[in-house]
């Protein structure tokens, strides 16, 4: 198996990992085949009513690949406008990464998946305002 030095990088020196306690949305997601686990907190902030990324942090339990995947995501996300999270990909961090060995690529699916739950979490709670 070859990791990519963005993946070693990403990896050794994750970025945004941690929890966000007064989340405004969270996200977990897990596959039992490999056992990994990933869950994403955001922070948003509006500015002329535009809903932006101000905060965003992940807790992953697994391999390189799915801490590299999380790790790469967050960078995707934050400060972006929650339309150009929404529209990340599974594809977009991958090749973000420089591309996962094929037996890891499901960690980048994950982390496009977490991101979503999160943000359906959020906009589940501001409909309920």
């Amino acid at each position: 198996m070859q990791y990519t030095e963005k993946v070693i990088d990403h990896f050794k020196h994750p970025r945004n990992m941690g929890e966000i306690e007064d989340a405004d949305g969270a996200g977990e997601v897990g596959n039992m085949k490999c056992g990994d686990l990933m869950k994403i907190y955001l922070k948003i902030e509006v500015k002329d009513g535009v809903e932006y990324v101000k905060d965003i942090k992940f807790q992953t339990l697994g391999c390189a690949a799915a801490v590299s995947s999380s790790s790469m995501m967050t960078e995707l996300a934050k400060g972006k406008t929650l339309k150009e999270v929404k529209a990340i990909t599974k594809d977009d961090i991958n090749k973000a990464l420089g591309i996962l060995p094929k037996h890891k690529y499901h960690c980048s699916i994950l982390s496009a998946n977490a991101i979503k739950k999160a943000i359906e979490d959020y906009e589940s709670k501001k409909r309920k305002k």
